[in-house]
C-alpha cells in the first residue's frame, strides 16, 4: 500500500514542490524558482523525491514503540527511547551517537498535600489519575504528579487564591486587602508558565504553592472530557517545571558550561545558589483534588474574570481552609542522554543545518513530544533515502533528539553550549516540539526565516488536501476575526508582510539556546487542535489514535514540512534569509516602546532618536542584500558568510540586564511571561520597572546591534 500510495503521489507532489518566491517589493517570481538556488528545476525533483517518501503508517509504528512505557528524562525507559531513535538514525544512513550530561534534576519522593482545617473537610492528594476505559495511566511506573525544580520543604497554613499567579494577580489582591504572605496561595494553570506563578509568589511572601488545572481552562467547560472527549479529566494533573528558565535554561549547575560528566563539581555553581531554583516548595493538583480546598475557603468573592468553571463562587480566602504541604524532592546528580545523528556536508562541511526535537516526557507524552519525534524519524527516513539514491547535502546536516526538555530545556542546552564554536557556522535551527495537537498548523520564526517556512508550506501537500499553507492560510483569517483558545502560536509583535503570520520565539523548547544564547537563525512548528491532556498520563497512544491525529496523515504533513525545511537550508546555494522583512518589524517594535516610553516616563525625555535611525539602516540594508540574494553570482561564498553573521551580530556581548545568558538583543522570553516572546526586551523590561536610566541605555545597546548588524550586511560589495 505505502509504496504504490508513493508512485501515485509523486507527480502531483512535484508540482506541489516548486512554490512562488517573493521580490523585495513583495511580486511573485516566477512560479517555477526556488528562492536561493541557481537551478530550481533540480531543486524541485530532489524535493519531490523527498516528499514521497514519509509514510502515516510507519509514524505510527514510530509513536507507538516511543510511548509504549513512561519515560522521564533520566530513567531506564528514556534510555531505551535514545536507543530506538538511534537506531533509526543509523538505518538511514546517518551517523549516530548517543551523548550523556550529568545533571542536577529532581524525582518525587514523598509528595502530600492534605487539607487540615476546617474539621469535617476532607482531602489527601495527589490521588491518583485514573479513567475507565484506558490502562495507561494505571502502571506503576506512571511518576507522581510533581514540580521539577521544586524545593522540598513542610508547609501549613491557609489558603489563598490569586487565579492564574500574575503580577496582575497579586496587584489586585492587595487592592482587595488580601495578604499572601506565609500563605499557601493556590492558582490555575494557564495565561503564563508555571514558573512565572512560583516565581511571583515566592516574591509576594508565600509559604507555599499549589497549581490546578480548571475545567475552564482545559477541562469540560471546553468540551467533553477523555475518554469521551480530548478535554482533561477530573483527575488529570498537569506535571511541569517551574525552574526560573527566564534566567537561563538548562542544569541548573552549569549556566553557560556544557555539564559534561567531566565537569568536577568545584565548577559548578551550589545548587543552593543556583538562580535558576525556586524557593517556596511547589506541587501540581487535579481539579478533583483542589474542589474541596476551593469550595470550602471564605473571604471575599473573587474578581468575576477570576472564577472558573467548579459549580460554586470562588473566594480569595485566606482561610479557613488550611492545607498541610509535605514535598521530599529526591536530587541528584542524573544522566541523560541526546541522540545525534549527522550526514556530512559534501561541499560546506562547516557550515551546520541544525533541527532536533525532545524526547524525553513527563510521562508517556504522545502529543508532547513524541507526535514530533515520529515526525522527525519520517524526515530522516526521507532523507535516508536520498541518501541511498547518491544524494549527499551540500552543508553538513545535524539532528538531535534532545532529552530533559521538560525539566527546563537541559539536552539541546547542554549541546549547545558544548559546540558553541561550532554553531558559529551554523546556518539554522529547526524546531518541533509538539508536531500534532491537532489539525491547525502554525509556527514561529525569526522575521528572516518567516517566508522561508512560508515557501516551505506552499511545497507541501495538506493532510486533507490543497497546500499546507493554503489550509494555515484559512485558519489564520478566521482565527484572526475569531481568536481560538489553546494555540501554540501567538500572534507576533509586529507584521513586516501582509502575509500568513508567523509568531516569535520566546522559550519553553529547544530552539531556546541557539536563537537566544548564540545567534542561530530559527524557527518552530507544530499544529494545535483541542487538546486537555498537556503533560498528564492521559497523554498516550490511546488519546492521540482517537483525537489527535487517527490516521497519522498529519504526522506525515508534519515530517514532510520539517525535512523540507532541512533539506532547502542544507543545499540552497544562496541563504534564504529575508533582512528586509526582519528590519520592517524592528521598526514597528522600536515604534511601539516609543509610544510605552513616552506614556510611562512622563516627566523624563528618552531619546529614541538615534535607535530609529538605526532600525531604519537595518532595514535598507536588508532591502539591498535582497535583492544581491535574487541576483546572485554563481560564487556566493562571501554573501552568505554576511548573511550568516548579521544574525549574530545582533547578540549583545554583556548580555540582558540580571540574566546574561540571554543575549539577543531583539527575542527574550518574558520575565514574568515565560514562554511568551518579549521583543527588544532590554528597553521593553526597563521601561516596565520604570528604569529611565536603564532603559537609555538598553536603546543605546540595541542601536549598536542594529548597526553592527548592518554594517555585516553593507560589507558584500
Amino acid at each position: 500500500m505505502a509504496l504504490r500510495s508513493c508512485s501515485t503521489l509523486f507527480c502531483s507532489l512535484l508540482l506541489l514542490s516548486v512554490p512562488q518566491t517573493q521580490t523585495a517589493q513583495g511580486a511573485p517570481k516566477s512560479s517555477t524558482e526556488i528562492f536561493g538556488f541557481h537551478n530550481s528545476a533540480t531543486e524541485s525533483v530532489r524535493e519531490s523525491k523527498f516528499l514521497a517518501v514519509p509514510d502515516p503508517k510507519l509514524a505510527e509504528q514510530h509513536l507507538r514503540t516511543l510511548t509504549i512505557a513512561p519515560h522521564v528524562a533520566g530513567s531506564p525507559e528514556d534510555k531505551a527511547t535514545a536507543d530506538y531513535v538511534a537506531q533509526k538514525f543509523r538505518e538511514a544512513g546517518l551517523e549516530a551517537e548517543i551523548v550523556e550530561y550529568r545533571v542536577w534534576i529532581n524525582y518525587p519522593a514523598e509528595i502530600s498535600v492534605d487539607v487540615t482545617a476546617p474539621a469535617g473537610v476532607h482531602m489527601h492528594g495527589p490521588t491518583r489519575e485514573h479513567v475507565e476505559g484506558d490502562s495507561f495511566p494505571d502502571d506503576a511506573r506512571v511518576i507522581t504528579p510533581f514540580n521539577a525544580m521544586s524545593p522540598s520543604g513542610d508547609a501549613e497554613a491557609e489558603v489563598v487564591y490569586a487565579n492564574y499567579g500574575s503580577p496582575e494577580d497579586f496587584k489586585k489582591l492587595e487592592q482587595m486587602k488580601v495578604d499572601p504572605r506565609r500563605k499557601i496561595v493556590l492558582v490555575r494553570y494557564g495565561q503564563n508558565f508555571r514558573g512565572v506563578k512560583a516565581f511571583v509568589a515566592q516574591e509576594h511572601g508565600a509559604a507555599g504553592l499549589i497549581m490546578y488545572s480548571d475545567p475552564a481552562d482545559d477541562g469540560w467547560r471546553r468540551g467533553d472530557k477523555y475518554p469521551e472527549g480530548p478535554w482533561r479529566p477530573d483527575s488529570g494533573v498537569q506535571r511541569g517545571s517551574i525552574g526560573y528558565m527566564f534566567q537561563f535554561p538548562g542544569d541548573p549547575t552549569s549556566p553557560g558550561i556544557a555539564s559534561v560528566p567531566s565537569l568536577p563539581d568545584a565548577e559548578r555553581t551550589p545548587p543552593e545558589q543556583s538562580a535558576q531554583l525556586p524557593k517556596i516548595p511547589t506541587t501540581p493538583l487535579s481539579y478533583n483534588d483542589a474542589w474541596p480546598i476551593l469550595e470550602h475557603m471564605g473571604g471575599p468573592d473573587s474578581p468575576r474574570e477570576w472564577q472558573g468553571a467548579l459549580p460554586f463562587t470562588y473566594h480569595l480566602g485566606p482561610g479557613p481552609v488550611k492545607v498541610k504541604l509535605h514535598l521530599k524532592q529526591d536530587y541528584q546528580f542524573r544522566t541523560i542522554w541526546d541522540v545525534i545523528g549527522r550526514v556530512r556536508g559534501s561541499g560546506l562541511p562547516d557550515e551546520w543545518v541544525v533541527a532536533g526535537n525532545h524526547r524525553d516526557a513527563w510521562v508517556y507524552g504522545a502529543v508532547d513530544p513524541n507526535s514530533g519525534t515520529a515526525a522527525m524519524l519520517e524526515a530522516v527516513h526521507g532523507l535516508g533515502e536520498l541518501l541511498k539514491s547518491g544524494w549527499k547535502p551540500k552543508r553538513t546536516i545535524v539532528l538531535g533528539s534532545w532529552d530533559g526538555e521538560e525539566e527546563g530545556l537541559i539536552g539541546s542546552t547542554e549541546w549547545g553550549e558544548q559546540h558553541e564554536t561550532e554553531l558559529s557556522n551554523a546556518t539554522a535551527y529547526f524546531n518541533m516540539d509538539v508536531a500534532v495537537a491537532g489539525p491547525k498548523f502554525g509556527a514561529a520564526a525569526v522575521p528572516s526565516l518567516k517566508q522561508f517556512l512560508r515557501d516551505v508550506t506552499k511545497a507541501v501537500p495538506g493532510a486533507k488536501g490543497g497546500t499546507v499553507y493554503e489550509n494555515w492560510e484559512k485558519t489564520s483569517q478566521s482565527e484572526a476575526a475569531n481568536p481560538q483558545e489553546g494555540s501554540n502560536y501567538r500572534p507576533p509583535a509586529a507584521q513586516g508582510k501582509a502575509d500568513v503570520p508567523v509568531g516569535d520565539l520566546g522559550s519553553g523548547s529547544d530552539y531556546t539556546v541557539f536563537l537566544q544564547h548564540l545567534g542561530v537563525p530559527s524557527t518552530d512548528i507544530g499544529s494545535t487542535g483541542p487538546y486537555g491532556v498537556y503533560h498528564s498520563a492521559f497523554d498516550n497512544f490511546n488519546w492521540f489514535k482517537k483525537f489527535g491525529d487517527p490516521d497519522f496523515t498529519y504526522e506525515q504533513q508534519m515530517a514532510r514540512v520539517f525535512g523540507l525545511s532541512i533539506l532547502r537550508m542544507a543545499d540552497a546555494d544562496v541563504l534564504p534569509y529575508d533582512y528586509e522583512e526582519y528590519g520592517k518589524e524592528i521598526v514597528s517594535y522600536i515604534d511601539s516602546a516609543k509610544k510605552k516610553a513616552l506614556a510611562e516616563f512622563v516627566d523624563q525625555t528618552v531619546d529614541f532618536s538615534e535607535l530609529a535611525q538605526a532600525a531604519h539602516h537595518f532595514e535598507q540594508a536588508g532591502a539591498k542584500i535582497l535583492v544581491r540574494q535574487q541576483n546572485s553570482s554563481r560564487d556566493a561564498a562571501k554573501l552568505n558568510r554576511a548573511l550568516r553573521e548579521a544574525e549574530r551580530a545582533l547578540l549583545m556581548p554583556e548580555g540582558l540586564p540580571n540574566r546574561p545568558w540571554y543575549r539577543h538583543a531583539i527575542y527574550a522570553p518574558g520575565q514574568y511571561t515565560g514562554y511568551a516572546a518579549v521583543v527588544i526586551p532590554g528597553i521593553n523590561e526597563a521601561i516596565d520597572k520604570h528604569d529611565v536610566a536603564r532603559t537609555r541605555q538598553q536603546i543605546a545597546a540595541l542601536a549598536a546591534a542594529l548597526n553592527r548588524a548592518s554594517k555585516v550586511l553593507e560589507s558584500v560589495r
